[in-house]
């Protein structure tokens, strides 16, 4: 199979997007397939390969509101002509907003099979970043785009059912994976706990990206609880408003490697309060370190966080219930090691291998689809 990826992020923008497509193309590799990668360009470079495959970069600026994503300058027709020049079975179109629209267009004008990945909640940034009268003018334009597509594939059962009830079309589900290996609670420091809690204290811990769209400020409400001290692993934008809003918490930036599991696996217990997660790929990695999950009720984390099990799920907007779900995890060391046990329990399954050979399924399918479509026109 030869895969083509239109994808709105690369490397060296670290995020769910480019996480998963990188993974992706691990995968491919492994199996033995072909692919190329159709990205945007940005200041720090793109690699010219990755997992051997080719990455074609193109012409972009930055989005004001939206650093992370890049906003496409290139062309429909140069797009098309990468595509051509590739011969691929299927495009995916990886969370596809401006280069993803030339995409799926090109994708169209050469006869090509497409899945495209809804993966960023990019109407409600609009909002979150003070554009609100851009909303349903994203939704429409993102409507119109993933319409287009043979196959469009929701990271959960909630986003889902969202796009469908926004008017999208042939809409599945297609979860993430998690490295179990990478992300243990073997990985668990107990030195560099002891380091951030010298007294014994709960070490409670977010990892992420400091935006404002993942409301890190809202960990404020917890500062006062005794007994305890806070961890915030990430970098970004709204680094220096978030450590005005938690003046107490220890700041570790953003780590890499081995360096990032040592310090998830090394906190008690994770809390994550933004409320746009299409899928919560964080929670996943804290779950995998043994940690039990406390997150909104909303979006990704509905289908990662079973409570009363691995955590708990609080009403979106209610901090003192957020605050109350803490307590009593920071009260209960058994009840702690319990949760965390499931959480550990239930993601072991959830491999990469497992949820890449799903999506090339997904890719058979739309193959097959587009043949179909093909010999009815014919």
């Amino acid at each position: 199979m030869r895969v083509a990826f239109v994808t709105e992020s690369f490397l060296p923008s670290v995020n769910g997007v480019t996480n998963s497509v990188l993974r992706v193309l691990e995968h491919l590799r492994r199996t033995g397939n072909e692919a190329m990668v159709i990205a945007p360009n940005h200041p720090g470079g793109l690699p010219e390969t990755y997992a051997g495959f080719p990455i074609v970069p193109t012409a972009s600026v930055t989005l004001p509101w939206y650093p992370d994503m890049r906003l496409s300058a290139t062309l429909t027709a140069q797009v098309e002509k990468h595509l051509a020049e590739f011969g691929p079975d299927v495009v995916h179109l990886a969370a596809p907003v401006v280069l993803g629209s030339k995409g799926i267009l090109a994708a169209a004008e050469l006869g090509l099979p497409s899945v495209a990945l809804y993966q960023t909640e990019v109407p409600q940034y609009a909002v979150q970043y003070g554009y609100a009268a851009a909303e349903p003018l994203v939704w429409h334009h993102l409507r119109k785009l993933h319409n287009m597509a043979t196959i469009n594939l929701a990271p959960s059962s909630y986003t889902r059912d969202q796009l469908i009830e926004q008017g999208f079309s042939r809409v599945g589900v297609w979860g993430r994976g998690v490295d179990v290996e990478r992300f243990s609670p073997s990985k668990r420091d107990q030195a560099l706990h002891d380091s951030w809690a010298p007294n014994g204290e709960v070490v409670i811990g977010y990892m992420g990206r400091l935006g404002s769209e993942k409301q890190v400020g809202d960990l404020a409400v917890l500062s006062n609880i005794p007994g305890t001290r806070m961890v915030i692993i990430g970098d970004g934008p709204a680094r220096a408003e978030v450590e005005g809003q938690l003046p107490h918490a220890i700041f570790v930036g953003m780590r890499r490697g081995d360096d990032l599991p040592r310090h998830l696996a090394s906190v008690d217990l994770f809390v994550h309060p933004g409320e746009l997660e299409t899928f919560g790929q964080a929670i996943q990695e804290a779950q995998a370190c043994g940690l039990p999950t406390i997150a909104p009720r909303r979006g990704g984390p509905i289908d990662l966080v079973a409570p009363s099990h691995n955590g708990w799920l609080y009403t979106p907007g209610d901090l003192s219930m957020m605050r109350q779900y803490v307590v009593d995890l920071v009260g209960d060391g058994y009840k702690r090691a319990a949760f965390g046990h499931t959480a550990r329990v239930r993601v072991e399954d959830r491999t990469w291998p497992k949820l890449c050979d799903e999506l090339i399924g997904h890719y058979e399918t739309a193959i097959e689809l587009g043949a179909s479509v093909g010999a009815r026109i014919a």
